[in-house]
């Protein structure tokens, strides 16, 4: 549980008071829809309350847009995944019935398996990619990213690695 101060609650409903209408007109103009674009405002404050790190006055409008762009980001990437997820749906040959409810997990699960990926320098992703979703002999992926079979096996070991540490992370949460 996060501890939040009186002074840094009375700072972010401050800046809430003078930066939210804005705010939340240039997240909703990014988003296309009001509704979103007011519960990423929302998200906005919360992340700066939660992280406790507050800007000076006169950077306010600047650091709200920096992390209101990274949540329009989170957004976009969510959809794009839910999107994809639901696509893979529609092959399936027999129509696949799904509650919502493991809707949104499966597609949380993604989202957070999105994430790691990228978190993962470009070769490492890309040779646990060409290793679990292709079958690709370490050698196979030597040969197509150019580097030797010892630099592959490093890579998808820190890859499984760092799956590991998000999974024994979550775990502890």
């Amino acid at each position: 549980m996060t501890v939040i101060s009186q002074a840094t609650a009375n700072s972010v409903a401050t800046m809430f008071r003078e930066h939210h209408g804005w705010l939340s007109s240039f997240i909703s103009r990014r988003v296309s829809c009001p509704e979103a674009g007011a519960d990423l405002a929302q998200d906005t404050y919360l992340r700066l309350l939660v992280s406790g790190r507050l800007p000076e006055p006169d950077d306010s409008r600047r650091y709200l847009t920096h992390i209101a762009k990274g949540l329009v980001i989170d957004l976009y990437r969510r959809r794009r995944i839910e999107a994809a997820y639901l696509a893979q749906l529609q092959l399936e040959p027999e129509p696949v019935a799904i509650s919502p409810e493991a809707r949104v997990q499966m597609v949380e699960a993604l989202v957070e398996i999105d994430a790691l990926l990228h978190r993962l320098p470009n070769q490492v992703r890309q040779a646990l990619l060409l290793r679990q979703l292709e079958g690709l002999s370490y050698k196979d992926i030597a040969a197509r990213m150019q580097v030797s079979v010892s630099s592959v096996e490093k890579y998808v070991a820190r890859a499984l690695q760092a799956c590991l540490l998000t999974a024994l992370e979550q775990e502890l949460i």
